[in-house]
């Protein structure tokens, strides 16, 4: 049966798209490689919602053949970053040679894959024209729009997000603009594909840099004797010029540092800087467990420590790229003995390895030499756990002032 909308990756950018679609009354279909998306789903969409959408006529299918009968495709494979440090487009290749085999004349193809500027045009158009025999901007419109989703945030959803779309041609915006007009109350239209690409570029590199930032202010204020939750609260109150971050353990998520890789101008050298700075935060935060357990007598080497929350946003059952992995690690090196918590994760492995689970979380603070908070689920009582845990690490200054040792 032909649909209106192919959404090509069920992850965290395409099973939103797919929700906001099928809610809008577009017929959709699904396309994923990967059967597990639908039975492990994450991006905030729970397996409620997915019966729901199902209900609403949403259809997942295996065959690419069905990639044939949309008007619009919307790519959204997942470019992870590779060893090397750069991104890895081996499943945005994949989706698109699926799509160029079936593409029809007239149909709109977006990518909405976080991508380096110029991917669309230099490495997406060839496999979709050389797959399809067909031309982008003549025979089939070609254009991108950098996904916005936040899992889990309950105030901005696909409607009252803006949608920023380039496309190749003036006809190819405009296309994907009446697509996305669906969905959104607005859209915003940039110059081109590059321009479009670079906003995925500018947000992304935002958020990492002024998280390394605080991060780094996080170490000197505790250098210093400095309450920095405090500082913060202090600071947002100014009306303009300033935007709140607070630290954490790490960064983690579907949102990777973005280097435009080769310029004629010089590198983004902060978002180097910023990254490296990120990921030291792991071990920051080992170092610090270290030094709170000798405070109290206690060495790190056989010491029990729980981590609670392990995902790498609250209230979400996502793991990409949560740094209580590594957290877990480096403690686990120096001799302790690492359990967990998190409401949202009955199954949680380090290195392939089970790392065992707390059933009763209070039980478990209570036996713990060291607890450290790394992620904030609402379901924690930081309250009742900063009095029943032995030691309490806070990573996230959820707790009360002078309730638990904070970052």
């Amino acid at each position: 049966m032909p649909a209106d909308l192919a959404v090509i990756g069920l992850g965290h950018l395409g099973l939103p798209l797919a929700q906001a679609a099928v809610a809008s009354g577009i017929e959709t279909i699904g396309y994923d490689p990967d059967p597990r998306q639908l039975t492990e789903p994450a991006a905030g969409v729970t397996p409620a919602d997915i019966r729901r959408m199902l209900s609403g006529g949403f259809r997942t299918v295996t065959d690419a053949a069905e990639l044939g009968r949309v008007r619009t495709a919307v790519i959204c494979a997942p470019t992870p970053m590779g060893a090397d440090g750069t991104l890895d487009l081996t499943p945005l290749a994949d989706a698109a040679r699926a799509l160029a085999s079936r593409l029809r004349p007239h149909t709109t193809v977006l990518l909405e894959s976080a991508v380096e500027p110029g991917t669309t045009e230099g490495f997406l158009r060839p496999l979709l024209e050389e797959g399809s025999g067909l031309r982008a901007g003549r025979d089939f419109h070609l254009a991108y729009s950098p996904g916005r989703t936040d899992p889990g945030r309950r105030t901005h959803g696909y409607a009252n997000t803006p949608k920023v779309i380039g496309g190749l041609t003036p006809a190819c915006t405009e296309s994907a603009a009446a697509f996305y007009a669906r969905l959104t109350d607005k859209v915003v239209r940039a110059r081109g594909l590059r321009e479009a690409e670079t906003v995925k570029v500018l947000e992304t590199n935002f958020r990492h840099v002024n998280i390394a930032l605080v991060n780094e202010m996080a170490v000197l204020c505790h250098d210093l004797g400095i309450d920095l939750w405090d500082v913060i609260r202090c600071a947002e109150t100014k009306p303009f010029g300033f935007q709140a971050f607070r630290p954490g353990p790490g960064v983690g998520g579907h949102g990777v540092p973005l280097d435009p890789g080769p310029t004629p101008c010089r590198p983004l050298r902060m978002v180097g800087l910023a990254q490296e700075i990120n990921s030291r935060m792991p071990q920051y935060v080992v170092r610090r467990c270290a030094t709170l357990l000798n405070e109290h007598g206690k060495s790190a080497r056989g010491a029990r420590v729980l981590l609670l929350g392990v995902t790498y946003k609250p209230d979400l059952a996502d793991l990409q790229g949560s740094p209580a992995t590594e957290i877990a690690r480096r403690l686990t090196d120096l001799g302790a003995s690492v359990s967990y918590h998190d409401p949202y994760v009955p199954d949680w492995r380090m290195d392939q390895v089970p790392v065992p689970r707390a059933d009763s979380l209070y039980e478990a603070a209570a036996a713990a030499d060291l607890t450290v908070l790394v992620q904030h689920h609402r379901t924690y009582d930081l309250q009742g756990l900063a009095v029943k845990a032995q030691l309490l690490l806070d990573t996230r200054g959820a707790t009360p002032a002078g309730a638990a040792h904070r970052l």
